[in-house]
């Protein structure tokens, strides 16, 4: 279903919860950083903030799209708010020492770069996220969820793993729509501007 671009402005339910899970992020990192990250009681407040995050991530989308709510703001602060979260998540539980590094890094290089691929096209075309990069979310998720739970759920081991199969072809994905967009976007000004 394609997303429909609403005309009722960026101050939108859909749009304020994507807020509040950008919000999140810094409770959900004291929380996870606690006492080193030894602290049960406190890596438990982590994982629910966590859950809470993703759940909100899951609703605003749902919503946008069943009220015609899809704002051009909404595509863009939404995969950025699950960037910060999960980005926070990955570094956090590196500090702590429950993921390597070289994870923490591939894994940043590659969000960061489709986000900012996002931003430097956005003036010509804006690219909302595939159904693939929300598969490869839910999957970092649950993995990053029960990392930060201290009783480090087996689900993290098989998880993770699938997390990061996922996020390489998600990224040439992300990269080839964002191109894809701003060729189309080039090609569509070339075409008008002959015509005057």
């Amino acid at each position: 279903m394609s997303d429909v671009v609403g005309t009722s402005g960026n101050w939108n339910l859909p749009n304020v919860l994507t807020g509040v899970r950008i919000l999140i992020v810094p409770f959900y990192g004291v929380a996870l950083l606690h006492d080193g990250g030894q602290s049960i009681p406190w890596r438990t407040v982590a994982a629910v903030l966590f859950l809470v995050a993703m759940v909100t991530d899951k609703v605003d989308g749902d919503i946008a799209r069943s009220r015609g709510l899809v704002t051009d703001f909404g595509k863009i602060a939404d995969p950025i708010a699950d960037k910060a979260m999960t980005g926070m998540a990955f570094i956090g539980l590196s500090i702590v020492g429950d993921i390597w590094w070289w994870v923490t890094i591939l894994v940043l290089l590659r969000e960061w770069s489709v986000t900012l691929l996002r931003l430097s096209i956005l003036r010509q075309v804006v690219v909302a996220a595939a159904q693939s990069g929300k598969i490869k979310t839910v999957l970092q998720a649950v993995a990053l969820v029960s990392r930060s739970e201290a009783w480090q759920l087996s689900v993290a081991c098989s998880t993770l793993p699938r997390a990061r199969k996922v996020t390489r072809p998600c990224s040439g994905c992300s990269w080839y729509r964002a191109l894809r967009g701003a060729c189309s976007c080039r090609k569509t000004s070339a075409s008008i501007g002959r015509s005057f």
